[in-house]
């Protein structure tokens, strides 16, 4: 049986380093919010594979799904032999769209490849060429994706040079001194100075930035960016890669703002798992490519298609989305009683909607210095206590947290105590 400390030595040796592992832990097995690693120690998952578990790890419901159409068949390639299952799922999608109007939906494979799709969709429809996207932002490692990702480090660099006609602007974020009007500021310069906005086919924007930080975009801003986008006939994006299905309190995270966008790339929490992604939009907008213009060969996989239904039943029955509002609250409420504390690693700007939440570990109380060493000291001790933990944003200080939404309460205290126990040891540390 493999240990840990062999899989370390033979992942050096046969997997290249650009694909990083922040932590030398292998997983063995899983269930729901808990895994276990091959040396059988036990673990809080609250990274859900970077919100992908949305319903839990193996969720029965999932699992049943899937075996029941593995007796069928597990691909015949959507655009060769179609399935029931593509389309059950496309109209599941379409009826929850976060715009009026009719919708349909087109299915791939990865996150990356949704946004992409939505860029080709956005300039088939348009006849234009440029987008805009934001800094802090995360949108793929495919060229495009990484073109619209506002972060150079570690997903531009040695890559370049990008694809052209993507322009970028500040994402506003009151704690680092970026205010909404600062942001559509920018936007009016970067008209007159980069790109007319006749020549811009879409502007693409997270609700909740995924690895910028977790903030949230403010509800003003997102009415002033679809206010600006039907000015200039621009296309509205709304990238719900990490935000979608629960994870926010709302199916999707752009209806907390009453905004409605055009395109709505998903993924992720989809399929309870299982790799599948797609592009939800306005008929007229995905209707504008030709046949043989969007597609892929495993886009729509009926395993993953299958799994995908059983999430959408899961989230109803289970009534996700009221959990991940209770689920939040209770996560921000223990969060500002640990802020309250003088032992601990300072934290500040405890933020997100739903159970999408993260928090900002600084250098100095009342004050906004970012403190990235400390940041990872914390998750360093959180995964010694038995607790998957992640950090994100621009400052690399931000932690996030993503436990599942069907994780019981004994479960997610659990996970509390051994994340204020990391932050007590990360100031110990550091004394």
């Amino acid at each position: 049986m493999s240990h840990n400390a062999d899989l370390v030595d033979r992942r050096q040796k046969a997997v290249p380093r650009g694909v990083s592992t922040p932590y030398p832990v292998y997983a063995a097995r899983a269930e729901n919010a808990e895994l276990w690693d091959v040396d059988g120690k036990r673990y809080i998952d609250f990274a859900g594979g970077i919100a992908v578990l949305n319903v839990g790890h193996r969720h029965p419901k999932v699992i049943a799904a899937v075996e029941a159409q593995l007796g069928l068949y597990t691909h015949t390639c959507f655009q060769v032999v179609p399935y029931e299952p593509y389309i059950a799922l496309a109209e599941r999608l379409n009826a929850l769209a976060p715009f009026k109007g009719q919708a349909k939906t087109m299915f791939v494979t990865t996150g990356a490849e949704a946004v992409e799709n939505c860029v080709k969709l956005a300039r088939a429809a348009t006849g234009r060429s440029a987008v805009i996207a934001f800094a802090g932002a995360f949108h793929g490692r495919t060229m495009m994706g990484m073109a619209l990702t506002g972060k150079t480090q570690p997903y531009k660099h040695k890559f370049g040079p990008m694809p052209a006609d993507v322009y970028h602007a500040p994402f506003p974020i009151a704690d680092h001194g970026v205010s909404v009007a600062d942001s559509l500021k920018a936007l009016e310069t970067l008209f007159r100075a980069d790109v007319e906005p006749s020549r811009v086919a879409a502007i693409i924007i997270e609700p909740v930035q995924g690895e910028g930080g977790f903030y949230p975009a403010p509800a003003e801003f997102l009415v002033a960016l679809r206010k600006l986008c039907d000015d200039h006939g621009i296309l509205l994006v709304a990238d719900e890669v990490q935000t979608g299905f629960a994870r926010t309190g709302k199916m999707f995270a752009i209806e907390h703002s009453g905004v409605e966008p055009d395109l709505v790339a998903v993924a992720k929490s989809l399929a309870g798992g299982f790799p599948l992604a797609g592009v939800i939009g306005k008929a007229a907008v995905m209707d504008a490519a030709d046949p043989g213009g969007l597609g892929g060969t495993y886009g729509g996989n009926p395993v993953a298609c299958a799994a995908a239904l059983a999430v959408l039943d899961v989230i109803a029955e289970e009534k996700l989305l009221e959990r991940a509002d209770a689920m939040g609250e209770r996560v921000k409420a223990k969060l500002k009683a640990i802020a309250s504390r003088n032992d601990v690693v300072p934290i500040t700007a405890i933020r997100g909607p739903g159970a999408m939440i993260g928090f900002d570990i600084v250098k100095t109380r009342g004050d906004y210095e970012p403190d990235a060493e400390a940041t990872k000291r914390v998750t360093t001790a959180a995964l010694h206590d038995g607790l998957v933990l992640l950090s994100c944003g621009v400052h690399a200080n931000a932690i996030r947290i993503l436990v599942p939404l069907t994780a019981s309460e004994e479960i997610l205290d659990e996970g509390m105590a051994k994340l204020e126990a990391a932050l007590v040891s990360a100031a110990r540390l550091a004394a």
